[in-house]
């Protein structure tokens, strides 16, 4: 008899109404698979895009679906050729598959072990549990496609959520100089978490704001909040600098702009070094409010309002 679980589900694209909590199987790990017992899973924008279809024609999708990508747990279960975790050990991941269908808001999941890593055992499952999809989308706009490097400028839009908060530290953390925009409430949050500069953009040009600061302009643009603040923004660019967005796709910016855009693969190697971040005291993953799994609803709605600051988390 298969083993069962209580996990929030919905079967059709749509608002929050949509997902309700529900007793289903889990599945069984299959050959190089593991069976996780769910201790924290973090809650970010991406998961209300995926229900309400934005992505649908990006990724594809299987009902019923299970929210949720990150997540922190314990091994309880191994499938065949699965050795590289023994059961009990901590891990966690970005745990997004090629179709959409069974995530983290549950008491379960089952992946493949490539997909995992020892989890920084220095913090709470629910700080674990905020660190795979924000910390690795804010490593791979940085480094990997903003090349970002010790004593470069890089200026954050958006930089008080969950990304942005990440980009902040792991920009520090490089030697760069960092602007932060959010709004006037979020200033001191984001210069706790080490930003040289903050803007806010409401009433204020956000790229006369930043060449006030910084004369010759930033050598990189991450893009966390798009719309009107990133089109002021652009005035503040090196002639030579990138621009990097997680939302903007680019077909409205001028074409000589060095631009990238960025969704966020696993990465395992790259969850050991924010591991390793974590651990050495360089990383703080700030969890703003955590819900039960009961609440999934409210935390959707809640991450939908696109002004949470840090992380929300659901505990299974």
């Amino acid at each position: 008899m298969a083993k069962q679980m209580r996990a929030a589900v919905y079967n059709t694209f749509g608002g929050p109404e949509n997902v309700h909590v529900q007793t289903i199987d889990v599945p069984e790990p299959g050959e190089g698979e593991v069976m996780v017992r769910i201790k924290a899973a973090g809650v970010n924008p991406v998961d209300y895009a995926v229900r309400e279809g934005y992505l649908k024609d990006f990724l594809p999708t299987q009902f019923p679906v299970i929210p949720g990508w990150d997540v922190a747990g314990e091994i309880v279960e191994r499938g065949y050729s699965a050795r590289r975790f023994n059961v009990g050990e901590q891990v966690y991941a970005y745990a997004r598959r090629p179709v959409v269908q069974y995530g983290t808001f549950a008491e379960y999941i089952v992946l493949p072990e490539s997909y995992l890593t020892g989890r920084p055992l220095n913090v709470s499952w629910e700080e674990a549990a905020g660190i795979p999809l924000v910390g690795l989308t804010a490593f791979q706009s940085l480094f990997d496609a903003g090349q970002l490097q010790d004593r470069q400028s890089v200026l954050i839009l958006g930089a008080s959520g969950g990304v942005g908060s990440m980009a902040i530290q792991l920009a520090k953390v490089k030697g760069a100089t960092v602007v932060g925009v959010a709004s006037a409430q979020n200033h001191a949050y984001m210069r706790n978490l080490g930003a040289d500069y903050t803007i806010t953009y409401k009433d204020t040009h956000v790229g006369e704001a930043v060449k006030q600061l910084l004369p010759g302009g930033v050598d990189l643009i991450f893009d966390c909040a798009s719309g009107e603040t990133l089109m002021q923004s652009l005035q503040a660019l090196k002639p030579n600098g990138k621009l990097v967005s997680i939302l903007n796709h680019g077909t409205d910016l001028d074409p000589s702009i060095d631009f990238s855009y960025v969704f966020v693969e696993p990465n395992t190697r790259q969850l050991d070094i924010l591991r390793e971040l974590t651990e050495a005291g360089q990383l703080h993953v700030p969890v703003s409010k955590k819900y039960t799994l009961d609440e999934t609803v409210e935390a959707m709605k809640q991450i939908q309002t696109q002004h949470t600051t840090g992380k929300i988390v659901i505990t299974p």
